[in-house]
């Protein structure tokens, strides 16, 4: 027993929910973000001025999105070279073989890929054969397994969120802004959970509501605490900064969770938002305005020519409601004394 912690010590293996929760998950957003998130950006520009090379740009970066995923994870597992440039392989057939559900797929197959193929690394003088061999090989095959499986539960989940989004839209909607909110805040990822699920149409519009209040919310909420640099790094950075914060008091969470509540149901209640951009986005917020990028690309693809109604909409349930609200929730706090100046300062 002790041999064998010692030997995945060695491997820098270590099964652990930091690990492969929060570390694997987080650096897949990003593979997701250096990939289908600014190739969606690219192609609505391209949309937007009718430059075609634009079109193509944002074309070639979304075509490796499973590869950026996986390499990404595998970054984040501490894979060696030869493991991590297997992976290329790996993320793109599990990405395909996942269909809907392709991110999540990805998440699975290539941290079993990565792991399997650390415990192999440079035991054989011929590694150069079966580190990629394995990595590959195992991982592929894997992808062809249980990539279709994962994308069809992820699809199930996300079409059984929208149903129910669709049913009950305005309770639906503070659950789905409330829970993809606090995702974006805690060191998971509301980008790959939408990702994953595929959450488009009503739902997505009240995941993006819950990540724009969370983010413009703190900015609000915050300002006495951070001025406009609060703003900027929040607001269209991310509201993640503020975690250091909640764990020391959660109380200051409250703002921003009351704003998540408030804009859901206005979203998809009042103005029947509905995000059918890139399910991504729905995850992202105000994060360099992908969230409102997404609205707008859906809204082409749709064919719909927006209006006074849509784009009131956009700005109220994306920047206007969630300051105000969160900022008059974190007044009535301070005021109660349970939120004190320097609580939300960010470092």
């Amino acid at each position: 027993m002790t041999q064998k912690k010692s030997f995945l010590e060695r491997k820098d293996v270590h099964i652990s929910f930091q690990r492969y929760a929060i570390d694997a998950f987080g650096a897949m957003a990003q593979g997701l973000f250096a990939s289908l998130l600014i190739g969606t950006i690219f192609g609505t520009l391209g949309d937007l001025t009718g430059l075609e090379v634009l079109g193509q740009i944002g074309g070639f970066a979304k075509a490796v999105a499973g590869p950026a995923m996986a390499v990404a994870i595998g970054s984040a597992l501490g894979a060696p070279p030869l493991v991590l440039y297997s992976l290329a392989a790996v993320g793109f057939a599990a990405n395909d073989a996942g269909g809907a559900g392709g991110p999540l797929a990805v998440y699975v197959v290539a941290i079993v890929a990565a792991e399997l193929g650390k415990l192999v690394s440079k035991e054989t003088k011929v590694d150069i054969l079966v580190t990629p061999g394995v990595t590959v090989g195992i991982g592929c095959a894997l992808a062809l397994l249980v990539g279709p499986w994962v994308g069809a539960a992820a699809s199930w989940l996300g079409g059984v969120i929208m149903w129910a989004t669709d049913l009950q839209p305005f309770l639906m909607g503070i659950v789905v802004s409330v829970l993809v909110g606090a995702a974006l805040t805690l060191p998971i990822s509301s980008a790959a959970i939408c990702a994953a699920l595929g959450l488009t149409g009503l739902a997505g519009g009240a995941a993006l509501a819950g990540c724009c209040a969370q983010m413009v919310g703190y900015a609000a909420a915050s300002f006495s605490d951070n001025g406009w640099a609060g703003v900027v790094s929040q607001g269209l950075g991310t509201s993640m900064l503020q975690v250091p914060n909640i764990f020391k008091k959660p109380i200051t969470w409250v703002p921003a969770l009351v704003a998540s509540a408030v804009t859901g149901p206005v979203a998809t209640v009042v103005f029947g938002l509905q995000q059918n951009g890139a399910a991504i986005a729905s995850g992202m917020g105000t994060c360099g305005l992908v969230g409102p990028i997404g609205l707008y690309s859906g809204w082409i693809a749709d064919g719909i020519a927006p209006g006074v109604h849509e784009w009131l909409g956009m700005a109220l349930v994306c920047l206007v409601i969630p300051a105000v609200v969160a900022w008059a929730t974190s007044m009535a706090l301070r005021h109660a004394g349970l939120i004190e100046e320097g609580d939300m300062k960010v470092e």
